[in-house]
């Protein structure tokens, strides 16, 4: 019995330390973000990518723009990071991961500047304010925060702007690089697509080029698009797509991580005014989505799927802090985009925690969800 007794106050105290571990990693999990930011400001996997082979940690310190009185604590920055696995660390040296590899400035599919943006302070402050959020009315966390909508923001502050049209771009020159590669065939026979939301026109930019004969138009707001040129087969036009004027006709419309910004009801708004550039060509048209389709779960024991399914849950609370979207499962997206009027849609997992979801045609005959 005593035995017994003991086994179950170890399990007892097992489970404590257990869930107090638990805690404390969540805690502390913003110190890994931090420590990265700390590393890309200075430079660290610039200069180890730039040394082209393990670079020894004397050597590292020796080329950071430090204090001297700092030096010893760069071997501590780096322990944290090689322990979260942005880097690797042999006898030799330190060596850049796959991670940190998307994080030299001059990697043509770096996501730095989207690092930059994200954690920026401007859009860090929000999160202090969700709780309040949640005990008033106003639409988002951010305008709790900061006394006006995310959008609005960006236009009066440009450098907020430059930072997330930059991070946008990063982001696009990434997707558009995977689904060119290897799912051109979207694009095939189509005469004019208008990219939505296009940003600085980084996806745009690459379809333009592997279809030459196709015209693209990137149509996004005015301040966004200001300074953009039109070259060859590719414009750029300034607008609102909430507002009464209508999209440029289409014959494809493509939505890159757009309608997961916005709630239900605005999101049929876009679709419409969606479906209204595409009906203007007289014929059947096709939207193409990329955006993220949230698992219902993920196998056990499978690294890979939960990491993406913990991704789009971070996704889905950075909606709702920031913006008033949300991250949808695939009835979701059905739903949405069957009451808009489209039908015949084809999902392609193509980009980690994102999907292509193609949508052939539309008809007023889908005026509500199918049951």
């Amino acid at each position: 019995m005593e035995s017994q007794h003991e086994e179950e106050q170890h399990i007892a105290v097992s489970r404590l330390l257990h869930a107090q571990t638990h805690i404390w990693n969540h805690i502390f999990s913003f110190i890994n973000s931090m420590s990265l930011k700390s590393a890309i400001d200075l430079n660290i996997p610039d200069i180890i990518h730039k040394h082209a082979k393990p670079m020894p940690l004397p050597l590292l310190i020796s080329s950071l723009q430090i204090h001297p009185s700092k030096s010893p604590n760069i071997y501590r920055l780096m322990r944290i990071l090689t322990h979260s696995g942005f880097f690797s660390q042999s006898q030799e040296g330190y060596v850049l991961t796959d991670a940190s590899t998307l994080l030299v400035k001059d990697n043509p599919l770096s996501v730095y500047p989207y690092l930059l943006a994200m954690m920026d302070p401007v859009l860090i402050k929000p999160w202090f304010h969700l709780a309040s959020w949640f005990k008033n009315d106003d639409p988002t966390p951010f305008c709790t925060g900061h006394g006006k909508k995310f959008w609005e923001y960006t236009g009066d502050e440009a450098l907020l702007n430059r930072l997330f049209n930059e991070a946008m771009a990063s982001d696009a020159r990434l997707v558009s690089s995977v689904v060119i590669g290897k799912f051109k065939r979207v694009f095939e026979g189509l005469e004019c697509v208008v990219d939505v939301g296009g940003g600085t026109g980084s996806m745009a930019k690459v379809i333009a080029k592997a279809f030459p004969e196709m015209k693209c138009t990137v149509f996004d707001l005015p301040h966004v698009v200001e300074g953009q040129r039109d070259s060859g087969n590719l414009k750029f036009v300034g607008g609102d797509m909430f507002q009464d004027a209508p999209l440029p006709p289409a014959d494809a419309i493509l939505l890159k991580w757009i309608l997961h910004d916005w709630n239900d009801e605005e999101c049929m708004k876009i679709l419409k005014k969606c479906k209204e550039s595409l009906a203007s060509k007289g014929k059947d048209g096709k939207l193409i989505i990329i955006d993220i389709i949230m698992k219902e779960n993920y196998e056990k024991g499978d690294m890979d799927d939960e990491s993406i399914m913990e991704t789009q849950l971070y996704f889905d609370m950075l909606m709702m802090v920031l913006l008033t979207g949300k991250e949808r499962n695939e009835k979701e997206w059905a739903k949405l985009i069957f009451s808009a009027g489209f039908s015949d849609y084809k999902i392609t997992p193509v980009l980690g925690l994102r999907s292509l979801i193609e949508f052939e045609h539309f008809s007023s005959l889908y005026e509500t969800w199918p049951e």
